[in-house]
C-alpha cells in the first residue's frame, strides 16, 4: 500500500529488540549490523487514492541507520 505520512506519529511503543525480531538477519544484511527495534505509532497518512486516514504503522528502526520497511497495519476510524 503506498501512503505518504501527514504530520507526526504518536503513540510510538516498541514492539521487539534486536533477536526478538523475526527479520533481524535480512535486516542486518541488507541495511548493516546495528541495534534494530520494530516499532509500531499512529499517524495520518495519505493513500494512493487521496483519501487522509489514520493509521497504525509498523517499522524497523536503528540509530544512524533510520526508519525503514515502514507499513501501514491497519487503517483507524
Amino acid at each position: 500500500m503506498k501512503f505518504e505520512i501527514i504530520g507526526e506519529i504518536t503513540n510510538v511503543e516498541t514492539i521487539a529488540v534486536g533477536g526478538r525480531i523475526r527479520d533481524i538477519m535480512r535486516l542486518r544484511k541488507q541495511f548493516g549490523p546495528s541495534r534494530w527495534r520494530k516499532l509500531k505509532g499512529i499517524a495520518h497518512v495519505r493513500l494512493a487514492g487521496g483519501a487522509v486516514r489514520r493509521a497504525e504503522l509498523h517499522w524497523y528502526e536503528a540509530q544512524g541507520i533510520g526508519r525503514k520497511k515502514m507499513k501501514v497495519k491497519r487503517l483507524l476510524g
